[in-house]
């Protein structure tokens, strides 16, 4: 297992839309593990394969997380996605990303949503979410589509923490 570099916005990758994982190999479960390793160092919560550079429709979360007092991990891989049901009701939580680091949002997703997805023995999975479950997924599969979550909030605080992050990666380099 490897820990990836994760990519921070504004990079242009991260507004890629994600293709589907036509097949289930060897390589794949590889990148599920070093995602996972990936995620736990960060330490977050949840990562799309798009923000350690590969577009493939596959992410992996853990809203329990690795090593909290009391609580076992519950991982979990996510493997093209589909979102088949939202609630009518939204929550509001404030959200951050591992690839927009050190800022956070508060952003409005529905409540509950009902998912399909792959798993990586390659079967047809069906999970109800809730809570921070069913924020931490919709939030995955919006890198999926090309888009984070600053994307939901005005554009004045967007731009003000895009520009701030551009500002940090200029002197980095």
């Amino acid at each position: 297992m490897a820990i990836l570099p994760i990519i921070v916005a504004p990079d242009p990758q991260l507004k890629t839309i994600s293709t589907p994982v036509a097949e289930i190999t060897d390589e794949i479960r590889e990148l599920v593990a070093d995602m996972f390793e990936t995620m736990y160092e960060a330490p977050g919560i949840g990562l799309a394969a798009i923000q350690v550079g590969v577009q493939k429709r596959l992410l992996v979360l853990d809203v329990v997380g690795k090593g909290q007092e009391g609580e076992d991990p519950e991982p979990i891989a996510i493997i093209n996605p589909d979102i088949t049901w939202v609630s009518d009701d939204d929550s509001m939580y404030e959200e951050g990303c591992l690839s927009v680091p050190s800022h956070y949002a508060d952003v409005v997703r529905p409540t509950e949503i009902k998912l399909s997805y792959l798993d990586l023995d390659g079967e047809k999975q069906e999970l109800h979410a809730d809570g921070l479950l069913s924020t931490c997924i919709q939030h995955e599969i919006d890198h999926l589509d090309g888009i984070l979550f600053v994307d939901h909030i005005s554009a004045l605080k967007r731009n003000m923490i895009l520009r701030k992050l551009l500002k940090q990666k200029k002197m980095a380099s």
